[in-house]
């Protein structure tokens, strides 16, 4: 073989390697790129599934912020009217200091949990994001520990001393025939004796100051889960209310 046909030879084998080469390349990106799609489609779901959940919490967390509000309100109320004489303790008073008026909170954490506790939240690009989520669940759980708390109190101090001087007959009708025998010869309620109940008392004072403290949890955790869904509506491109 001569040196023309050797040197034609090498560069046909080398152009043969090299397209091989190219080819391998394009396969390689090819495969990224349907790789980084893929990856995609599941953090744009795993941000859904976060966005659809912290805004049920949104909504949740709203009523609860006015309802303890109005607890408060009540709370400081009931304690005012320690102290008032027996003919002073009107009706609106009485139908206060009945109302104990505890509300079960169920905030949801199923998405969330699935995202931390899992790989899916390695998908998660942002670091201010994955920031934001994993300390989310701590602040969730100091709310949490709070209404326990105040149920704690509400069930185990609050209902006994209620129960032991208030008759439930007070709230049936009062010209309803079928209730006349219990509404004329039951117990009566005592309301005075109740307010000068000590445990009451500071059964009452303990839950006002944990519903304050509730309060502001509720609000701080209002606040945090607003944050991270305008961050997801960000990722997800949906547009953010004003």
């Amino acid at each position: 073989m001569d040196a023309g046909k050797l040197k034609n030879y090498l560069a046909y084998a080398l152009g043969e390697i090299l397209l091989i080469v190219i080819g391998i390349l394009i396969a390689w990106k090819i495969n990224d790129l349907n790789e980084i799609r893929k990856n995609k489609i599941v953090e744009l779901k795993i941000y859904d599934s976060l966005y659809e959940e912290l805004n049920l919490n949104l909504v949740t967390l709203n009523s609860s912020i006015e309802h303890y509000s109005d607890d408060i309100e009540r709370l400081e109320a009931t304690i005012n009217y320690v102290g008032l004489a027996p003919d002073e303790i009107t009706l609106g008073a009485k139908d206060t200091i009945a109302l104990l008026n505890f509300k079960e909170v169920n905030l949801l954490d199923g998405a969330l949990n699935s995202v931390i506790s899992t790989t899916k939240l390695e998908m998660i690009e942002s670091d201010s994001l994955k920031k934001l989520i994993t300390n989310y669940p701590t602040e969730l759980g100091e709310f949490e520990m709070e209404v326990a708390e105040i149920k704690e109190i509400v069930d185990n101090n609050i209902k006994p001393v209620l129960e032991e001087h208030l008759s439930l007959s007070d709230i049936l009708p009062k010209d309803d025939p079928k209730y006349y025998t219990i509404k004329n010869f039951g117990a009566e309620s005592n309301y005075y004796k109740l307010l000068q109940d000590k445990e009451y008392q500071n059964s009452v004072i303990s839950r006002l100051i944990h519903t304050e403290k509730l309060l502001t949890l509720a609000k701080k955790l209002r606040s945090r889960t607003q944050v991270i869904a305008i961050k997801l509506s960000h990722e997800l491109g949906y547009p953010v209310n004003s």
